[in-house]
């Protein structure tokens, strides 16, 4: 069992950062592979980032790529997302969650999931 806990989201304005962490428990951490995914009101939720269970392998979402950078520390059992340049189209609730898949970006392959984080972005 994996628990998963956001934090870190908050309202910032356009072209601002933010830095979002995700505190997990459980001693299997270091076998999953971490993603964030994220869901705007009305929308479907979708993939954002994922780091592979060693922290050697990233992927991007294309609407987020060279703005967001996702790593974890396995030590203290947290993956992290920092955001950059941010834009208003960004504003959504923010979810971190484990895969023992690779590098996947299906959310249907994620076991656990946290409660997530509300990030708002003005313009």
């Amino acid at each position: 069992q994996v628990q998963l806990v956001e934090s870190g989201g908050g309202l910032v304005q356009a072209g601002g950062s933010l830095r979002l962490s995700c505190a997990t428990s459980g001693r299997t951490f270091s076998t999953y592979a971490m993603g964030w995914f994220r869901q705007a009101p009305g929308k479907e939720r979708e993939f954002v980032a994922v780091v592979s269970s060693s922290g050697g392998s990233t992927y991007y979402a294309d609407s987020v790529k060279g703005r967001f950078t996702i790593s974890r520390d396995n030590a203290k059992n947290t993956v992290s997302l920092q955001m950059n340049s941010l834009k208003p189209e960004d504003t959504a609730v923010y979810y971190c969650a484990a895969t023992p898949w690779y590098i996947v970006t299906n959310p249907a392959q994620y076991d656990y999931w946290g409660q997530g984080t509300q990030v708002t972005v003005s313009s």
